[in-house]
């Protein structure tokens, strides 16, 4: 897969599972995906689903998938896959799969997913992608992970944690803003530190996530029991 996260989540495996499986729960934290809703299924059907994305005021892309999960299995992990398509001429993205893992340890619950898909519009969506949109689903989904992560472990909801990264954005530019208007020397050094000190402890970080795997990661073999979107 080419695009990798993980984080250690201390809080119960039904919490985790019922707050990444449910449709509502999950688009509440995941910054990829504006709405997420399941379509009706027939018994012993996977699930299929609709996702859409605003990335305009007014403006939506839209794709279908379909998922499955295995909630009990023999090691007390769990896992789940999905495969992904947009059909929307403005979707960089064509068509993907992934899969998530939920792996139980003594200090937690290692959560973790692993996704590649492919880009359209020829030679330039390539370029595009590689420079601009992969990092940014890169980070998109690590920072999700620890909105998530902090929803599971101190109970702040993830529109608490989006205001709280927000107003730290708009307090750390103030600061540079106002050194830069006193002490226009030291305006360079307070952009630098702003960047680089961590966010506070309550505040969502992509930089408090895995984004290699530590080993071989192999995508589960119920990833091949779906069929394409």
């Amino acid at each position: 897969m080419g695009l990798y996260a993980e984080t250690l989540v201390d809080a119960d495996m039904d919490v985790l599972w019922d707050r990444t499986q449910d449709p509502a729960r999950h688009q509440s934290w995941d910054l990829r995906f504006t709405s997420i809703a399941y379509l009706p299924r027939g018994e012993d059907e996977p699930q299929r689903f609709r996702y859409a994305t605003r990335v305009l005021p007014f403006l939506w892309v839209a794709g279908t998938g379909v998922s499955a999960g295995e909630r009990q299995r023999s090691d007390g992990s769990r896992v789940s896959a999905l495969r992904f398509a947009s059909g929307h001429p403005l979707s960089l993205l064509a068509e993907g799969s992934g899969y998530w893992r939920y792996v139980p340890g003594p200090d937690g619950i290692r959560f973790l997913t692993g996704y590649d898909y492919r880009p359209r519009w020829g030679g330039f969506g390539a370029v595009a992608d590689r420079l601009v949109f992969r990092p940014l689903m890169g980070w998109a989904t690590a920072w999700s992970f620890d909105r998530l992560r902090l929803w599971c472990e101190r109970g702040t909801t993830p529109r608490a944690a989006l205001a709280r990264a927000l107003a730290e954005c708009a307090a750390r530019l103030v600061v540079v803003l106002v050194v830069l208007a006193a002490y226009p020397v030291a305006a360079l050094a307070t952009a630098a530190l702003a960047l680089l000190l961590p966010p506070l402890p309550g505040t969502p970080a992509a930089r408090r996530c895995r984004r290699t795997p530590a080993g071989r990661a192999d995508a589960p073999r119920l990833l091949a029991t779906l069929e394409r979107s």
